[in-house]
């Protein structure tokens, strides 16, 4: 059982939504160190992001992205501060124009 789960609906599509995935990834890998795939499907994509003490993933559909993450023992007690930020920063890529306009910071 994963110790964050977030799910979002959108109405971008698959191609937006991607974009929206891409960007977070390439962020979240620069700004934390997280080691990041990327893997496109037919109507499911999935990102893949580890290092010490967090391993998760995005699944990335035409109308919803779902992230879930497991936390080593160092994170899990910070769990809800790490699922806030993660949610703002998410939901705020997903409502800028176009779906991918604003920075993961």
């Amino acid at each position: 059982m994963p110790d964050i789960h977030i799910e979002r609906n959108h109405a971008l599509g698959i191609a937006g939504a991607r974009e929206v995935a891409r960007q977070w990834i390439e962020q979240v890998g620069q700004d934390y160190g997280l080691e990041c795939t990327y893997t496109e499907g037919e109507s499911c994509d999935v990102a893949q992001f580890s290092r010490a003490g967090i391993d998760g993933t995005v699944e990335v559909t035409a109308d919803t992205l779902t992230l879930e993450a497991t936390l080593g023992f160092l994170f899990s007690s910070f769990s809800d501060q790490i699922e806030q930020k993660i949610s703002r920063k998410l939901d705020a890529l997903l409502a800028s124009p176009g779906g991918g306009g604003a920075r993961f910071a």
